[in-house]
């Protein structure tokens, strides 16, 4: 599949850069690494009222939060958002224009997690945390001026697969009710299986199989934990009942593959699936706005389908 001309430019600028593979660069190293392309982007949000620091507790201590609130008056639909970086880097500054963004285009409280990481925090760790913070949102909702009947579950990469597992967990407990999982290149299989890992494997961006072997290697505890449906959601004994799910899908992505089988199992289970493939794009490419196109197309089509979905 051939690239965008915007990301064939974006890539030349960070070939030019020289960075090192991330599979070669410590946990810490690769934190700094994330944070330091995020903010040579220069992206500018869009304007929303106004952003807090919030705490939920959790299984080891409280878990920072990051509160977004839109200029609307509430009750507001609230959106749960969980940061991509293989569970291992990744943080509330590198996902705050795109939770940013979100709030402003939905018009929704959205809350941040800054969930435990590996290799410091193996799994379950991330998955625990996640689920406390989903819990905490719907028991403060009305506190924040949300609506707890009128919840989302939403993630890029690692954070498409806790939005995937957290869904699951709510279905399982009968709470809270989750309206939409918005699922953007999720991992859903830690198996690492599927064609798309040698197709796209170099040439098309950072995130390759050596980079997923990385994050991998980093976040569970044993190559058996990629069994583990909390870990690998596709391998749920049953996804029947799950929040309807939307799918956003770079084409030329090694995780390509883990969304058209993850939609094709959730579709077989009878929950409805929306699904937008955005050829020609890499891994990541959701927050690189403005400067590619699709990126902004691509949050106002998720802003778009939350709005009617949280109505």
């Amino acid at each position: 599949m051939k690239l965008h001309p915007q990301i064939e430019q974006a890539l030349q600028k960070l070939a030019a850069a020289g960075l090192p593979a991330i599979e070669t660069l410590t946990p810490a190293e690769g934190r700094l690494q994330m944070a330091a392309v995020i903010r040579a982007r220069g992206s500018v949000p869009e304007p929303i009222r106004r952003a807090e620091a919030h705490a939920a507790p959790g299984p080891a201590g409280d878990i920072p939060l990051r509160v977004y609130w839109p200029d609307a008056e509430g009750p507001l639909a609230a959106i749960v958002y969980f940061h991509g970086g293989g569970h291992v880097i990744g943080d509330l500054d590198t996902h705050d224009v795109i939770c940013r963004n979100l709030c402003a285009g939905a018009g929704a409280l959205v809350v941040s997690v800054d969930y435990r990481m590996g290799p410091e925090h193996r799994f379950p760790a991330a998955v625990e945390d996640s689920w406390a913070a989903l819990r905490w949102v719907a028991d403060a909702a009305a506190g924040l001026g949300a609506d707890p009947a009128r919840i989302a579950v939403c993630g890029d990469s690692a954070g498409g697969n806790l939005a995937a597992v957290v869904a699951l967990l709510a279905r399982d407990a009968g709470a809270p009710a989750i309206r939409r999982q918005v699922l953007i290149y999720p991992v859903a299989d830690y198996a690492l299986v599927g064609d798309s890992y040698a197709r796209f494997d170099s040439g098309y961006g950072p995130l390759t199989r050596g980079a997923m072997e990385w994050f991998r290697g980093h976040y569970l505890r044993t190559a058996a934990d990629a069994d583990d449906w909390r870990a690998s959601p596709i391998r749920a004994p049953s996804l029947a009942g799950v929040a309807p799910a939307l799918f956003v899908v770079a084409g030329c992505d090694v995780l390509h593959d883990d969304s058209v089988r993850y939609a094709a199992a959730l579709r077989a289970a009878g929950v409805p699936v929306d699904y937008r493939l955005y050829s020609g794009m890499i891994h990541g490419f959701f927050g690189m706005t403005p400067m590619i196109d699709d990126a902004t197309d691509a949050q106002g089509y998720v802003t778009a389908a939350l709005r009617r979905a949280l109505a």
